[in-house]
């Protein structure tokens, strides 16, 4: 029950972390499908960073 748990928090904070930086990084500089592809790679990222954690 607890590792579900976590993993539910996990996601939601790769989630938010994600969207605000790509928000930062790309808001309105890059449009819709730049701020988009930065989502997807800081989402990926924290991911990695989740796992060494």
């Amino acid at each position: 029950m607890v590792v579900i748990y976590l993993n539910t928090v996990e996601k939601l904070l790769r989630i938010i972390g994600a969207a605000w930086g790509a928000k930062k990084i790309g808001g309105g500089k890059c449009g819709c499908f730049g701020t988009f592809f930065v989502f997807l790679i800081l989402y990926w990222l924290l991911g990695h960073v989740f796992k060494v954690l």
